[in-house]
């Protein structure tokens, strides 16, 4: 199993503080990301997840996924959730010479910029892995490269649901920026931890909230 951090430390956040980990507030709200769509039938009930709690989150999305996708991506956006740029083929930063890097970035962002209703420059790196020069000049260009607070691993096939649904329940704050995957691979664990995690949310006072 790869190693992974569930819950950001303090540490990290410092070192590493021109990006956003999470958004303190003092209204309980918690900010629910999904990276990788979007994908059919995946994020279709990902969607309709969240309407049943009233409840607005942030989708990363795949360039060539929008492209595949284009209905379904249509749908997040009239549902009133934000989107980030996730690149056009979710490219490792590290294994990516920096020019290869924005480019892919620019690409995904050429298809986002044709939708009108979309505001912002959000950014996630795929695996949460991305160099300094690299991510120097997507801040400059205007990008907010947000991370996370609590990483659900709905991706981690070696853990079972109710592992990744402690994940989030046992981890989540004001202000947390919470990590799923509405993909094939996390489908599994992501079936069963969100809607749970959506009742234990509601029940504790949290609200949803989407990141601008």
């Amino acid at each position: 199993m790869s190693f992974y951090w569930v819950k950001t430390n303090s540490f990290i956040k410092r070192f590493f503080s021109k990006y956003c980990w999470d958004i303190p507030n003092q209204e309980k709200k918690i900010y629910l990301t999904f990276d990788d769509g979007p994908t059919p039938e995946v994020t279709d009930w990902v969607l309709s997840e969240l309407k049943k709690f009233d409840a607005k989150a942030t989708f990363f999305c795949i360039g060539k996924n929008i492209n595949a996708h284009s209905s379904l991506f249509e749908r997040l956006i009239a549902e009133g959730h934000s989107i980030g740029n996730h690149t056009m083929n979710h490219i490792n930063g590290w294994k990516s010479q920096t020019n290869d890097y924005i480019e892919n970035v620019k690409n995904c962002a050429s298809i986002l910029s044709n939708e009108k209703r979309l505001n912002g420059l959000l950014f996630r790196p795929p695996y949460g892995k991305i160099k300094k020069a690299q991510s120097k000049i997507l801040r400059s260009l205007g990008y907010k490269i947000v991370m996370w607070d609590v990483l659900s691993a709905d991706f981690d096939q070696s853990i079972t649901p109710e592992k990744c649904l402690e994940n989030v329940t046992k981890n989540v704050t004001s202000g947390s920026v919470i990590v799923f995957h509405d993909s094939i691979k996390a489908s599994h664990n992501l079936k069963f931890a969100l809607p749970k995690t959506l009742h234990f949310l509601k029940e504790n006072g949290y609200t949803f909230d989407i990141i601008h």
